[in-house]
């Protein structure tokens, strides 16, 4: 079931690729995004976290965290998405636990329609390896407030759509 702005996000305690906790509990006094993502070799996907990355410093220096979620196993991640240091946590979900709570969906239509995506990005130098999980899984994006209430949600539309940066700006009063 999807979520909706305006409640409480749900409660989850899960380690990252580095066995680091997080929690919705840990971040309570902070703006911060979790964010949905395919399997870790995804081209999309990983055009999208080189985009975040790009933005993440000047987010980071006012406070905001982004929690980036994978379908994929933590060996898989560390083969593709973490090859290089990332700036922020990276959280292995292949079980989908997180991905059922937030109420991240799958949908072969939204597959098709993000393979434009999936082509810039590789195109961009990311090419796919080992797919894993739900190759039709679509990215959620979901900004979080202080008090730990939904700010934004996002579904996506398509395998390559996520929240705009600039909504991101905005919800951290950079714009």
């Amino acid at each position: 079931m999807r979520l909706i702005s305006g409640k409480k996000a749900p409660k989850f305690s899960i380690k990252d690729i580095f066995g680091v906790e997080h929690s919705i509990e840990k971040y309570i006094g902070q703006k911060w995004m979790l964010s949905f993502f395919r399997y870790a070799s995804c081209p999309a996907c990983n055009l999208r976290i080189h985009e975040l990355v790009q933005v993440y410093d000047k987010f980071q220096a006012q406070g905001f965290l982004i929690l980036a979620v994978f379908e994929s196993p933590k060996e898989s991640i560390l083969d593709y998405v973490a090859k290089d240091e990332l700036p922020f946590p990276i959280i292995p979900d292949p079980k989908r636990k997180l991905y059922k709570e937030f109420g991240v969906e799958s949908s072969w239509l939204g597959y098709l329609k993000g393979l434009p995506t999936a082509m810039k990005g590789m195109l961009n130098g990311f090419l796919p390896g080992k797919m894993e999980e739900d190759l039709a899984m679509i990215p959620a994006d979901f900004l979080i407030d202080e008090q730990g209430e939904i700010h934004t949600v996002y579904y996506g539309k398509n395998i390559g759509d996520h929240l705009a940066i600039s909504k991101i700006k905005s919800f951290i009063g950079e714009e």
